[in-house]
């Protein structure tokens, strides 16, 4: 994939919103009589793959990315335990679409990952059932969204020196910060660099559901 993602750390996707409140305990999921509560980062990572291979995406054109370090097969380790622990996967269709999802519902990056794994699922039942614009509908609300930019230049987390996935308490330390620094809450400040601090951190907040 051209203009590589990274696979860690973990690259949210800028103007996705982030999961609000506290994370929901476990991703569960049923097999007939059988309730399977506790999955590896490795298998839900597997279980994405193998959602994606069923539509026809090549591997080398998927990212997983999250913030446990990698195997040497490229899918994530499970010795670790991230404070963030949101899950994304980036893919490229054929067609040339480039689609991203993200959960971060879970308390584990495993339960994220298969969370995606069994939206992927879902999402292609409706293809196997004649629904193949439908699905391509759907499709649509999970394209990777550019990077919101401030006056057609740099991202907000670039302009404001945060991390793409930062908290609202990270981003508003960071404006106050750059504002500060610029003193450009005085008389006689850099307005249209203010004009674009002030922006960027309306579209991280946005972003983190600010």
């Amino acid at each position: 994939m051209t203009n590589p993602i990274n696979a860690f750390p973990l690259a949210w996707p800028p103007g996705w919103k982030r999961a609000a409140g506290h994370k929901r305990g476990l991703f569960v999921r049923r097999s007939g009589t059988q309730t399977v509560r506790r999955i590896t980062a490795g298998d839900g990572a597997t279980r994405v793959l193998f959602e994606l291979q069923r539509l026809q995406v090549e591997r080398h054109e998927i990212v997983i990315s999250t913030n446990m370090k990698l195997r040497s097969d490229g899918l994530p380790r499970d010795d670790m335990t991230p404070t963030d622990a949101g899950a994304v996967v980036y893919w490229r269709e054929s067609t040339g679409a480039r689609r991203c999802m993200a959960i971060d519902a879970y308390e584990r990056v495993a339960d994220n990952l298969a969370a995606i794994a069994a939206t992927l699922e879902a999402l292609r039942a409706i293809a196997r059932h004649g629904g193949a614009g439908i699905l391509d509908r759907a499709f649509t609300g999970f394209l990777a969204l550019p990077a919101p930019t401030n006056g057609g230049a740099r991202p907000w987390y670039e302009l404001l020196d945060v991390a793409p996935q930062a908290t609202r308490e990270q981003i508003q330390h960071a404006y106050r910060r750059k504002i500060s620094a610029a003193h450009l809450d005085r008389p006689g400040g850099d307005n249209e660099l203010a004009s674009a601090l002030n922006v960027a951190r309306d579209q991280g907040l946005s972003a983190v559901g600010g």
